[in-house]
């Protein structure tokens, strides 16, 4: 009877860890045009860059990955059909239709959405004219044995300029909206396990992105994952500044300039459970073939702290 006792004590124990160390590991992808049949005089990925943006998600082995500039539901399924092919099976899609006709930004999930928030009429006065949120902005909500999170993909106005308004302006007023979805949030459930996450078009000390991140008590946590290759500790020349490690997840081929546009940012709740050593930047041979980004990807625990 002991003997028996003490079996259940220890497997009650380990079940009881197992659930406490559960990591979860979400990724944030712009994988460029990623259109297969033709529309707007977009080029069709090609099947190089198809394989390489595989091999890219494939690298990070994503529970729940947030895609930007993916074409059709048609493409997104072909997406999700080949990493089923190479043993990544993320079953829950969500796939935003927003005023822009040709890219969107999508969800693929190995877990189910508990909810479905679709912001995709979402507008804002500049100089007196209306415009629209091009994007949209996806939400979702999961829960993971009894951890529950939402998620929010944005992908903001990129910097080609357009007819209808000046791009920066653009770019901050949909950034401006975008904070307003987060203020609602937490101020509704402050302790809120929240990811804002995908392409903000713009560095970190801009303006849309300092709009998004915002202050005090409801600031957002930036995540900055970094390459793994043995960069490691804060900034020796000036604590103030982020470290010198690699961080930047997008090449801008007309300049050759490489920046971090691309981020994940908390909540100050779900920021608690960050798992910092296991969030990271993949490095694969000619990632470029696939995309103009690279993925960013983090790990949290699945457990309020």
């Amino acid at each position: 009877m002991k003997k028996l006792l003490f079996t259940l004590f220890f497997g009650l124990a380990f079940v009881a860890l197992g659930h406490a160390q559960t990591a979860i590991r979400v990724a944030s992808y712009n994988i460029e045009n990623y259109i297969l049949s033709p529309i707007q005089n977009r080029p069709l990925k090609t099947k190089l860059a198809q394989a390489k943006v595989v091999e890219s998600i494939l690298s990070a082995k994503p529970d729940v990955l947030a895609l930007q500039e993916v074409g059709t539901a048609e493409a997104l399924a072909k997406l999700q059909s080949d990493l089923k092919a190479k043993g990544l099976n993320l079953p829950y899609v969500e796939h935003l239709q927003s005023f822009d006709p040709a890219i969107h930004v999508a969800y693929l999930s190995r877990f189910p959405f508990k909810k479905i928030t679709k912001h995709d009429n979402e507008s804002y006065l500049l100089n007196g004219r209306r415009l629209h949120v091009g994007r949209g902005f996806a939400e979702v909500k999961i829960s993971v044995r009894g951890y529950d999170f939402s998620l929010i993909n944005a992908h903001l106005k990129s910097k080609r300029r357009v007819p209808e308004a000046d791009q920066a302006e653009m770019r901050l007023q949909e950034a401006y909206r975008l904070r307003r979805i987060v203020d609602a949030r937490l101020k509704t459930a402050p302790d809120i396990n929240l990811v804002v996450l995908g392409d903000f078009n713009d560095y970190y000390n801009s303006k849309p992105v300092k709009a998004i991140v915002g202050r005090g008590n409801s600031r957002l946590i930036d995540s900055r994952p970094s390459e793994r290759n043995g960069d490691s500790g804060p900034n020796l020349i000036n604590k103030k500044w982020f470290p010198r490690d690699v961080s930047w997840t997008h090449f801008y081929g007309v300049e050759d300039v490489y920046s971090r546009i691309d981020y994940i940012m908390l909540s100050p709740g779900m920021a608690r459970e960050l798992d910092r050593a296991n969030s990271w930047i993949p490095v694969i041979a000619n990632w470029g073939h696939g995309s103009d980004h690279r993925p960013v990807v983090i790990s949290v625990f699945a457990k309020d702290r």
